[in-house]
């Protein structure tokens, strides 16, 4: 670019005036300096975009100014002018940092391409680091954004989660208790098999919005205190179907739709609604499977009281290899039967200090 200040540095006046002189001619703002040492000193204070040296001086040479230069102004570029064809001596130049390197005598044509190429190099190295000085910025700030974009979206996904609970736990008290204890029963559960991440996250939300389908039962069937009639129990049924429909219009809860549209599914193949067999059953629906009958066993039933753990222990145990997949039956066995006991004493005690607020705001 013309107008590019440039340093000239010759100790010989003839040679140097001569550079001026095509420099200048070629509209560069050129400066000079009669050796390394007064070269330094200008470089101190003023930046000069190419530095075109001889390299045999007096008091400083210009490999030695280049050694300096490099560190007092790394983004000037060299140029090394020498009347000594010595190879190691323009290895050793290009090494230190130099951009080329003429022979005494030259040529004017030779002087102007040379310091043109060395001046369009250095504007490429400039805009290159700057375009990667930004690019980082712009990651940087895309990062950010993102970030703060996934913050909102989990206060909405949290803020649909919490609108689903509070309509089942309006609809019915008894169901929204059993999904916080299976919920964390299966969380337990879950651990014990190696679910981690992704898969444990959905089948949280899946196991505590399972029921969310009986918001569609009618209360004559849902709010029941005996048992159902066979023409009400397929009625009741179909909540796992409808939850899934639910569920499916959301969609941050498209897989987790899944695991309520299969929770009710049996190992053998004799559940509903799709009469799944086996690993055809997604593996947190089969998690949930021992935990819902843990759950069911344990608490008291208009129809009859609430078994003991051990009791339910040996029933789920029974039940493996037909109801219950077998390996997450042997995960459950393998936790202590006190801690699923000490999990639903946890729920209970919270959703009754829940029950009393609500009668005190009441």
């Amino acid at each position: 670019m013309k107008g590019d200040p440039i340093l000239v540095v010759e100790n010989e006046e003839n040679i140097r005036a001569l550079l001026q002189e095509v420099l200048l001619a070629e509209g560069y703002d050129c400066d000079a300096a009669v050796n390394g040492a007064n070269a330094l000193e200008k470089l101190r204070c003023r930046e000069y975009h190419l530095v075109l040296t001889d390299i045999l001086m007096p008091v400083k040479s210009g490999m030695d100014l280049l050694k300096e230069a490099r560190i007092l102004s790394p983004d000037t570029a060299f140029i090394m002018v020498t009347a000594v064809n010595d190879t190691e001596t323009a290895i050793e130049a290009m090494r230190l940092g130099a951009d080329n390197y003429l022979l005494k005598p030259f040529n004017v044509a030779e002087v102007a391409i040379g310091v043109q190429k060395a001046l369009h190099r250095r504007r490429l190295m400039l805009e290159n680091r700057d375009y990667q000085q930004n690019l980082e910025r712009r990651v940087q700030e895309r990062t950010e954004q993102l970030r703060d974009t996934l913050t909102r979206l989990e206060g909405s996904y949290q803020s649909t989660l919490d609108l689903l609970r509070a309509a089942l736990d309006t609809r019915d008290v008894e169901t929204y208790a059993h999904s916080e204890r299976v919920t964390r029963y299966t969380l337990r559960l879950a651990r014990e098999v190696g679910m981690v991440g992704r898969e444990l996250e959905i089948l949280e939300k899946g196991v505590f919005l399972h029921d969310i389908g009986k918001i569609g039962i009618p209360d004559a069937i849902l709010l029941r205190p005996g048992k159902l009639t066979d023409g009400e129990m397929e009625i009741m049924k179909t909540h796992a179907e409808l939850g899934m429909r639910l569920l499916s219009r959301v969609d941050f809860l498209h897989e987790v739709a899944e695991i309520v549209y299969s929770h009710q599914e049996r190992f053998d193949g004799t559940g509903y609604p799709r009469r799944l067999r086996g690993d055809q059953i997604p593996r947190g629906a089969r998690v949930f499977a021992v935990v819902d009958a843990l759950d069911a066993m344990t608490s008291d039933r208009p129809y009859r009281r609430a078994v003991p753990f051990s009791i339910a222990r040996q029933e789920i145990a029974r039940a493996s290899g037909r109801q219950f997949d077998p390996n997450m039956v042997e995960a459950f066995l393998r936790v202590p039967e006190g801690e699923w006991a000490e999990v639903r004493r946890q729920v209970d005690l919270y959703k009754n200090i829940e029950k009393i607020e609500k009668k005190v705001l009441t």
